[in-house]
């Protein structure tokens, strides 16, 4: 089975199209568990989720398991925070391969499909290429690059597939990190050699780009990553986080 593991939090106004897109562009062809975990939302995130996973009485063709009669639905709850929060995923999950998805990105058709390809090739971890959804020449670039299997061009809005066995012997995502949880479990992985680059793209959110200004948001990227390559502790790349990039967005 593959466990799609997706942390939520205050979610609502794009949940159900998430959850729609993931469910029309499974294959049909295997098992599959899609687990929401939700951080504590103070929104209608939860009951949406919920709402959407029971059978459609008055019309049974547009219900979730009609749609991929294999498809299984878990909403579950956690402490607030993205490495938390799908550990907690992980733990819960039926499935032997783990696909870690964030809210805002969206798989290419037949995803379930061309990971299990993967697995059967004994690839036991790796992600999409990515693209934005956006025109702006220098995110097409960004996404551009992501085709190439080197650590410099990995993120997780690429989202993340894994087997559970290797998830456990790396220790899952460092709940340490508020942020940069899944560069550091790549890193671990490509450590390894256990890495691979599915050539067919995920569409990812640019909001967080709209919001924050392109530049401006690449720039204090650059700043976490090259603070934690000189050694920052996860508080204080928390720290600089929110002060540079949370705080922008909430004004």
């Amino acid at each position: 089975m593959l466990s799609i593991i997706i942390p939520v939090l205050n979610e609502a106004e794009t949940i159900v199209e998430l959850l729609s897109f993931v469910s029309e562009n499974l294959s049909g062809e295997n098992d599959v568990e899609i687990i929401c975990v939700d951080g504590g939302s103070e929104d209608a995130t939860p009951e949406l989720i919920q709402d959407f996973s029971k059978p459609n009485t008055k019309d049974p063709s547009t219900s979730p398991g009609v749609r991929s009669s294999r498809l299984q639905f878990t909403l579950t709850s956690s402490e607030k925070g993205r490495a938390i929060q799908m550990n907690k995923g992980a733990r819960v999950a039926a499935g032997n391969i783990l696909y870690f998805l964030h809210a805002d990105s969206f798989p290419p058709k037949n995803f379930d499909k061309y990971i299990l390809e993967e697995i059967e090739k004994r690839n036991p971890a790796g992600c999409f290429r990515m693209k934005f959804d956006s025109n702006h020449w220098w995110l097409s670039l960004a996404g551009w690059f992501t085709q190439f299997n080197l650590k410099a061009f990995r993120g997780g809005d690429q989202s993340q597939f894994i087997t559970k066995s290797v998830f456990e012997e790396i220790g899952g995502f460092n709940e340490k990190y508020t942020i940069y949880e899944d560069n550091i479990l790549i890193s671990q992985l490509y450590k390894r050699k256990k890495f691979v680059v599915i050539q067919q793209n995920l569409t990812t959110s640019a909001r967080r780009y709209r919001e924050n200004g392109i530049w401006n948001l690449q720039f204090h990227f650059w700043m976490i990553h090259l603070k934690q390559r000189s050694g920052a502790a996860p508080e204080e790349l928390y720290k600089y986080y929110k002060r540079h990039i949370e705080s922008k967005r909430k004004k």
